[in-house]
């Protein structure tokens, strides 16, 4: 049957699955078998150390699949920021057509994307983000509820509330993300508002993910109350995995006295990198959401969307117009 919504029109891609843009895990392999799969595939950019080392892994990307993928840009504050413009630029003069936005102030990269035609979707943690966001021009709207790996904003307010809340204030098509890893959570997304989800963690225990197996039997492994909230006191939220670096770095930070420098070199993207590189737990951090909790095993990418999209189907055709016929019967 097929699950169409207006994300699969817009995207061009057979299911309401994409795979969001995750650092050091966001490389060809794994976007391009999530596109040959039948999702939308993500590069992450600033993966790729230069913006010509992005255009090259474009280029390495299209090579691998004829179908619909993207480019995610993530604007985070930094005392010395990428050359986001540079990046940028590197995605429109590669002709990608699809990029996935997420940060501070995109107001100026929303713009140049949607100037050169291209679909943005805006990833964001907060009703009213998403509410500035669509008045910005976006195409979607990928709202991340507190279960999520990654940066869940400072309101705490998980997806179960956080979907719907945005659906009722959003007219353009929106994705749900967050603690969604099965065929459930995408029926439950779709009944909450959303039509199509991304998801990070989930991807990151796939046969594709470049990153050593080590890390993602550690996924499979961890139950949901395996992760660890980390810059609290910094007003930045993260949510990793519970390891013995993120352990170390909640109990500095728990010191009354603590300051982010305190934790630096424990927290650094390439010590996270060395970690998922090498299935070293003891390198650096693993980000990773609630969502652990609910991943079993380790498929190919075309095994997980397709076993997500028959459960999804199965739930919405089969379970739930049961509890209606009961209740019809019982009438």
């Amino acid at each position: 049957m097929g699950l169409k919504t207006r994300i699969t029109d817009l995207l061009g891609i057979e299911h309401p699955i994409v795979q969001g843009g995750m650092m050091w895990v966001g490389r060809a392999e794994l976007a391009s078998a999530v596109s040959n799969a039948g999702g939308l595939g993500i590069l992450t950019a600033l993966t790729q150390p230069t913006p010509d080392e992005l255009r090259r892994e474009i280029d390495r990307c299209r090579a691998l699949t004829d179908k619909p993928f993207g480019v995610n840009l993530t604007i985070l504050p930094s005392v010395t920021p990428p050359p986001y413009a540079e990046y940028r630029r590197a995605i429109i003069e590669s002709g990608v057509t699809i990029v996935e936005t997420a940060g501070h102030n995109p107001r100026e990269h929303i713009d140049d994307f949607k100037s050169h035609g291209i679909t943005v979707l805006h990833k964001c943690t907060a009703v009213r983000h998403a509410v500035s966001a669509q008045k910005m021009g976006v195409d979607v709207i990928s709202i991340d509820g507190f279960e999520c790996a990654g940066h869940p904003g400072e309101d705490d307010v998980p997806g179960l509330v956080l979907i719907p809340a945005a659906a009722d204030q959003i007219s353009i098509p929106m994705l749900a993300s967050g603690g969604i890893g099965d065929g459930r959570g995408l029926a439950a997304a779709l009944a909450l508002g959303a039509e199509g989800v991304n998801m990070g963690t989930r991807f990151c225990a796939t046969v594709e993910a470049p990153i050593h197996e080590s890390i993602k039997q550690f996924i499979v492994s961890n139950s949901e109350r395996d992760t660890r909230l980390i810059f609290r006191r910094f007003h930045n939220t993260g949510r990793v995995a519970a390891s013995p670096v993120s352990h170390q770095v909640v109990e500095i930070s728990a010191r009354p006295d603590a300051v982010f420098e305190d934790i630096r070199p424990l927290v650094s993207g390439a010590k996270g990198r060395q970690a998922l590189e090498t299935g070293d737990l003891e390198a650096g951090l693993v980000w990773a959401g609630q969502v652990q909790g609910l991943i079993h095993d380790i498929p190919t990418c075309g095994e997980l969307l397709n076993r997500m999209v028959g459960d999804a189907e199965a739930i919405i055709t089969k379970r739930l117009t049961g509890f209606l016929r009961a209740g019809c019967l019982q009438e």
